[in-house]
């Protein structure tokens, strides 16, 4: 008889919409296995605070597929490797992870499938190599994970931010002004590419591709002599000018990577100074991670978490789920997390928006 499994599920990092169909499909996938969930609560927190663990069973994931954020909520700042702590006044990193994988053997596991995008990845490689078998399920809203062609997530987070540009078309052009939309998706533009191809921007900004204002107030001045006397402009958070440097919320600091934002306001004013037109600047932010997954979304979420039971079910430990049109896939937890996501400035979604005569301010 095949062993009965007692598998562990958490989500970590940042939410996205498609969190709860993966834990729908995963708990299914286990149960009508005969295996055993137990869900972690605030990421990898609850391999060290053990009353943050959940069973999960039919009835717990009844109607989630359609539902964002994580019925297990989500944290990133939870760092078995190296958490956060206070001694005297001081604030220092401590390697308790030797106690988180003392805490999951002890309550019975025999493995654990872990969500989420490249910081919860590698540490779940770190987890694995101390003796966790761990399968990782990608998730990010910014798709900036190479190994695989699309994370769970994106999809909504473009609709989300093609509904926005869309709505800023009218105002735009009732006021003759140029909006500047900013999005997320860190060091990597697929949202700002996908959304705004399909929003119908005028000028897109990716971090792959460095700009200068003075090519992307061109193109508004060419439109404006064309009698199109309104723009718009969408800026992925990372985007930086030429020889310049990421418009940053808060430098990295501590052991956690630097906040992203800003660069909307910089640009819009810039716009402004340099040609007359008046400006605007919007910055979605977490919109993009809440809501309804749409439908793509869902399904891929149910494929990924599927398939991550199956893999367990087979002993593929020490793996990531992929996916690729061509079907479900896996990569070992080092090769997922080996190179990021980034755009290629020359495929061919970048040559369409040229064709279609977007400006990327090179």
């Amino acid at each position: 008889m095949p062993k009965k499994l007692r598998l562990a599920v958490n989500t970590g990092g940042g939410d996205a919409p498609g969190l709860n169909a993966v834990l729908r499909a995963l708990t299914l996938s286990a149960l009508n296995r005969g295996y055993e969930v137990v869900g972690i609560r605030k990421g990898y927190l609850g391999l060290l605070d053990t009353t943050q663990l959940v069973p999960l069973t039919f009835d717990s994931v009844r109607g989630i597929t359609r539902l964002g954020g994580s019925i297990l909520g989500t944290n990133n700042r939870g760092n078995p490797l190296g958490i956060r702590v206070e001694e005297n006044g001081q604030e220092r990193y401590v390697d308790v992870s030797d106690q988180a994988v003392k805490n999951f053997h002890r309550l019975g596991f025999d493995g654990l499938i872990a969500i989420g995008g490249d910081g919860s990845l590698k540490i779940a490689a770190g987890l694995a190599k101390k003796g966790i078998p761990i399968i990782a399920v990608p998730k990010t809203i910014d798709n900036d994970l190479a190994s695989t062609v699309m994370t769970f997530g994106f999809d909504t987070a473009v609709a989300t931010a093609t509904e926005a540009i869309d709505k800023l078309h009218s105002t735009a052009e009732s006021h003759d002004r140029v909006m500047v939309v900013e999005v997320m998706g860190r060091n990597c533009g697929w949202i700002a590419l996908s959304s705004g191809i399909a929003g119908g921007a005028d000028v897109i900004l990716l971090p792959e591709i460095p700009y200068t204002i003075e090519r992307v107030c061109q193109k508004i001045m060419d439109r404006e002599a064309s009698g199109r006397h309104f723009s718009i402009v969408v800026c992925a958070e990372g985007a930086a000018p030429l020889g310049g440097r990421m418009s940053l919320l808060e430098e990295a600091h501590d052991g956690h990577d630097a906040r992203l934002g800003g660069v909307a306001p910089v640009v819009a004013k810039q716009i402004e100074l340099r040609t007359g037109k008046e400006s605007r600047s919007i910055v979605l932010g977490h919109l993009q991670r809440g809501g309804q997954p749409t439908p793509f979304d869902r399904l891929l979420s149910l494929r990924f978490g599927a398939t991550a039971v199956r893999m367990a079910s087979e002993g593929k430990w020490g793996h990531m789920v992929t996916y690729s049109p061509s079907g479900m896939g896996m990569v070992t937890l080092e090769e997922a997390i080996a190179e990021p996501g980034k755009v290629p400035v020359d495929c061919d979604t970048v040559r369409t928006a040229r064709e279609l005569g977007v400006s990327f301010g090179d």
